[in-house]
């Protein structure tokens, strides 16, 4: 992009983004013409980074100093952080523009981004039905144009379910390939932050530059960060694509079973190996998910208790003070997954549900383990509808949890797994596919996720 566009496409952005169709954002950059000046200074004398001319925005569980990061929750309204993550230091180093902080489900629990204390979004092919979520904020706003690229987090689904939902690409790195530092902690076993992009192409890139290994995070891994982008084009030749056959059950919508069975169709007419396979312990992927999962959120969320951190209801009586605080400042569904979770940590039940369920997360990941022995991919629906209207599961969380019932697998054995987009529905509603690679085989599903883009969708 030259110079002078860039500058011309932000003035425009500005006056679209104070109108904040489909509520994406919770917060906007006071004014983004003076670092987008800077940038277009840059782009001008060709000092420019890899980012330069594209527009970011950062979900608002992100923290980025000196604009608020509140969680989508009333407990953190005023907090402004006096630090960035390190994920937001590697996108400013790199010359992004950032936006805003995106809306998001009250601190990263939910399914459809409904859950958020400053009110719901709407999905920009339908403003009628949800974006998905947790980080249906970010999905909305790279979706509706507002910006060009975005981060999330995902615990068990939170990027790539909304990327699904809103026909956007959707990237959950290997657990440890980016820093958690700056990330406001929900389930510290899985939460990954991960990207969302409009094509494959600007994933990798956006990847490329926030990987690595962070001295401030002890469970970000020194693992070496290849030239993604710059991989895309290699030859998929060779490949070997797993078909889960736990993943094709009742509940999937027929067309997004259909299209993904296209899908595969396609890359077996592209010479590509096709081969059925089992996760034989899937079935238990939810049940273990929402334990261990509000077990660790139980655990990270204590610390808002009106004295050390978020708001305060003050009163005299410690006990009240506890108790108004917390029924001030959480809503139902972070309720919900606290008392969930402190229930399954109790003594008496400790060994009956929080052990038993690291023990069945173990079988888990060893699926994918002797899967990847045979496979080099796992291709699978992403979810198993289409975007819902606008409180149609609110008052039904057990519906709302199956939502992730594909992607929670992924979360729960650490390995990377994106969206794609591969079509829609006969009412216009986007379908994706979910590619699952081994451990930090981001490359992999990165190039055989631009081969399906460039050619399939193509067709």
């Amino acid at each position: 992009m030259s110079a002078s566009a860039f500058l011309t496409r932000v003035q425009e952005l500005n006056r679209r983004l104070e109108a904040n169709p489909y509520n994406a954002f919770i917060n906007l950059v006071p004014d983004l013409l003076p670092a987008a000046e800077r940038l277009d200074a840059k782009l001008c004398s060709g000092n420019a980074g890899p980012l330069a001319g594209y527009t970011v925005g950062i979900k608002d569980n992100i923290c980025v100093k000196g604009l608020p990061t509140t969680c989508g929750s009333k407990m953190l309204a005023q907090f402004i952080p006096p630090y960035n993550a390190t994920v937001v230091e590697r996108i400013l180093s790199a010359d992004g523009l950032l936006v805003g902080k995106t809306n998001l489900d009250e601190f990263a629990m939910g399914s459809s981004t409904e859950y958020s204390a400053f009110g719901t979004v709407r999905n920009p092919h339908d403003e009628k039905r949800v974006p998905g979520g947790s980080s249906g904020g970010s999905a909305a706003a790279v979706a509706g144009g507002l910006i060009d690229v975005a981060l999330g987090s995902d615990t068990g689904g939170s990027i790539r379910q909304p990327a699904a939902l809103c026909g956007i690409v959707g990237l959950k790195p290997t657990y440890g390939r980016v820093s958690r530092y700056g990330l406001v902690a929900f389930a510290s076993s899985l939460d990954q932050i991960g990207t969302f992009s409009r094509t494959v192409a600007d994933s990798a890139l956006l990847l490329q530059i926030i990987s690595g290994k962070d001295p401030l995070d002890a469970t970000s891994m020194a693992e070496p960060v290849p030239d993604f982008r710059a991989s895309l084009n290699k030859p998929v030749d060779g490949l070997c694509i797993g078909i889960p056959k736990e993943y094709f059950v009742p509940g999937l919508e027929s067309e997004i079973e259909q299209r993904t069975h296209s899908c595969q169709e396609f890359l077996a007419e592209s010479g590509l190996t096709i081969k059925t396979i089992s996760l034989p312990h899937t079935q238990y992927a939810i049940a273990t998910y929402y334990i261990i999962a509000t077990a660790e959120a139980s655990s990270n969320l204590a610390r808002y208790d009106g004295i050390r951190y978020g708001l305060s209801q003050t009163n005299s009586d410690l006990d009240l003070l506890y108790r108004q605080t917390r029924h001030a400042g959480f809503g139902p569904e972070v309720t919900r997954r606290i008392v969930l979770g402190t229930y399954v940590l109790s003594a008496g039940y400790y060994d009956a549900y929080y052990d038993k369920a690291q023990r069945v997360r173990r079988l888990i990941k060893e699926d994918f383990v002797n899967a990847f022995q045979e496979v080099d991919v796992i291709l699978t629906p992403t979810t198993p509808t289409t975007a819902f209207p606008i409180g149609e599961k609110i008052n039904d969380p057990l519906a709302m949890y199956l939502s992730d019932i594909f992607t929670v697998p992924a979360s729960l054995a650490g390995v990377p797994a994106l969206s794609l987009p591969i079509g829609k529905s006969s009412s216009g509603l986007p379908i994706g596919c979910q590619l699952i690679g081994n451990y930090f085989a981001e490359e992999t599903i990165l190039r055989l996720a631009h081969y399906i883009e460039r050619n399939y969708l193509c067709q």
